[in-house]
């Protein structure tokens, strides 16, 4: 009989979740119908740092509606956040735990009514939600889900709820102060209000990178086309330019937010029942983990919010699942969140090697993001070969001329020092579907600032990172 949820998958494999997930045969994760190019990936590295970008964000990420008194209440049993300072028009980064601490992932809760809330992310984060709405006796709430649009559509005609946009860059405000016909105010940092497009009042979060202002901006889905085609014109004269689904993602190499830990509910006798209401074709069943780390236990992939550069998030004042591991943990201990930026040398053998027909072949390294699973986990050692944390999130910025990844590493790693990152599977790489046969190699690569790009790390409001939402 076939498995019915993820506990039965994990159980049907032995409770190998390591070999479960590092051989998944779903393929590579795909950001859905948005086009890979509208000019080339480049140039539209660049316009973010140089002119104006429009990310069209409405098909990879669940939309998650929260309706009713209690929606709060389950937003502070789950979040590590505090709650306490949340009004209407306001949005919020969302982080869960499980009970022994770990993170399960991330997105943002966007509050549009007194009790109507929108969390907009990846797919951990919104089960969680429904899961424990679901189950904890909230008796005033109800949950709706939009889900991601299929990464493979096939043809088939793709509808959301809403359309989402981003407009960005240092000529995002003119662009948008020319579609609404006038001056817009310039709010606060994750303040939402609106605005007009095409004579159409559409809802706005204050937003922001490359050192100016912009704004996300959402709406009915029906709307997309005709709110797209008016950006993009409005935006022409100050070099404005949409951006594909093969840059897009690489956004985040430069702002630093690590997209996609592996959420850590696999283990652990608390989350048992979560196991169980999971769907055996959920994203738990079927992501992929990929890297050259290849550790005992899957718990040996789990993440605190420290890591993660989320450990400022952390707040005692209310009761939430994983409060009582979190309390206990000494956040001097934590490895913490770092740009690593690869020697160009060594990245080139990389490269090379595709054209050295009597030598190795190195895994390949997809330009602009070299990910190859849903979850990623490089080792990063030192030079003795000590593991001292994970490289989780690869690629090159154009503006910055570098391959960077963003990582967690030991407290005790200082800025500035030369570790290597072990770039490619051991033993000739896994069975997994966007895995060829090749060769590992380390790759030396310098400890950095996060966000790397100077930019972000001087105008970003606390330390936030923008392209969030991958």
């Amino acid at each position: 009989m076939s498995p019915k949820n993820l506990q039965e998958v994990l159980d049907a494999n032995g409770g190998d979740a390591v070999d479960l997930l590092r051989n998944s045969q779903i393929g590579s994760y795909i950001y859905p119908v948005v086009p890979a190019d509208f000019t080339n990936w480049i140039k539209e590295q660049k316009a973010w740092r140089d002119t104006a970008v429009l990310y069209d964000q409405s098909h990879h990420m669940d939309n998650l509606f929260l309706k009713g008194s209690d929606a709060i209440k389950l937003i502070e049993a789950t979040a590590i956040n505090s709650v306490a300072n949340f009004p209407v028009d306001r949005a919020k980064q969302y982080v869960p735990t499980t009970a022994s601490g770990h993170v399960i992932g991330d997105g943002i809760l966007f509050r549009e009514a007194e009790d109507e809330y929108v969390y907009v992310g990846r797919a951990p984060a919104a089960n969680w939600l429904i899961y424990h709405g679901e189950t904890g006796g909230y008796s005033n709430l109800d949950i709706t889900v939009d889900r991601r649009s299929p990464s493979r559509p096939y043809g088939h005609a793709v509808s959301r709820q809403y359309y989402r946009f981003q407009i960005q860059g240092p000529n995002a405000w003119a662009v948008i102060e020319k579609l609404n016909g006038g001056p817009v105010e310039q709010l606060k940092f994750f303040n939402m209000s609106t605005m007009t497009i095409d004579g159409t009042t559409v809802r706005t979060l204050r937003h922001g990178m490359a050192g100016a202002p912009g704004l996300e901006i959402w709406g009915p889905y029906a709307d997309h086309d005709r709110i797209r085609d008016a950006i993009v014109e409005a935006g022409a004269e100050f070099g404005l330019l949409p951006v594909g689904s093969r840059a897009y993602p690489s956004n985040t190499l430069e702002s630093g937010w690590i997209p996609s830990p592996l959420p850590a509910i696999y283990t652990g006798e608390e989350e048992r029942g979560y196991r169980e209401w999971l769907p055996a074709d959920g994203y738990e069943a079927t992501g992929t983990l990929a890297g050259s780390f290849v550790g005992e236990s899957i718990e040996d992939y789990y993440l605190t919010p420290w890591e993660l550069g989320y450990g400022s998030f952390v707040k005692f004042d209310h009761d939430f699942i994983g409060r009582d591991a979190l309390e206990k943990i000494d956040p001097a201990t934590q490895r913490r969140k770092v740009t690593l930026a690869w020697d160009a040398e060594d990245v080139t053998k990389i490269f090379a090697s595709l054209f050295d027909v009597d030598g190795e072949s190195y895994k390949f390294f997809d330009l602009p993001l070299a990910n190859y699973g849903s979850a990623n986990y490089d080792s990063v050692i030192d030079a003795d070969g000590t593991v001292v944390g994970f490289s989780m999130f690869t690629g090159y910025s154009a503006n910055e001329r570098r391959a960077l990844s963003l990582a967690t590493v030991n407290p005790d790693v200082p800025e500035g020092a030369e570790i290597r990152v072990v770039w490619g599977e051991p033993n000739g790489g896994t069975k997994k579907a966007s895995v060829e046969p090749h060769k590992q190699i380390e790759v030396r690569a310098v400890v950095s600032p996060v966000p790397y790009s100077v930019v972000a790390r001087e105008t970003y409001a606390g330390g936030w990172r923008t392209g969030y939402k991958h």
